[in-house]
């Protein structure tokens, strides 16, 4: 089991930038895919961004290409997201997960998740 810790939420301006990390604990993290989610109140989860191990690939929501810049450390079992010119249509709830797939888009090819950070930006 992978255990997943989110920090670097928080409340920022529109234009701001913020940048999420998620710390692995448990299984070997780097054999896997990573990504990041997003919920904002009365939304369902929604797709933003994916890595797979090696880093070599990359996904991102059109809503985010641009402005988001997904990234992993593996030696620091860390992920990364960089988040800039950020709008107030980005406010949500953010969380991190794992896949055991090499290639990972949709919530169900996820097993592990962490417990979330919000991130609000205000107009």
């Amino acid at each position: 089991q992978v255990q997943l810790v989110e920090s670097g939420g928080g409340l920022v301006q529109a234009g701001g930038s913020l940048r999420l990390s998620c710390a692995a604990s448990g299984r070997t993290f780097s054999i896997w895919s990573s990504g990041w989610f997003r919920q904002a109140p009365g939304k369902e989860l929604e797709f933003v961004a994916t890595i797979n191990w090696s880093a070599t690939s990359t996904y991102y929501a059109d809503s985010v290409k641009g402005r988001f810049t997904i990234s992993r450390d593996n030696a620091k079992k860390t992920l990364y997201l960089q988040m800039v010119n950020l709008k107030p249509e980005d406010t949500a709830v953010y969380y991190c997960a794992t896949s055991s797939r090499d290639t990972a888009l949709r919530p169900a090819d996820f097993g592990s998740w962490g417990q979330g950070t919000q991130v609000t930006v205000s107009s």
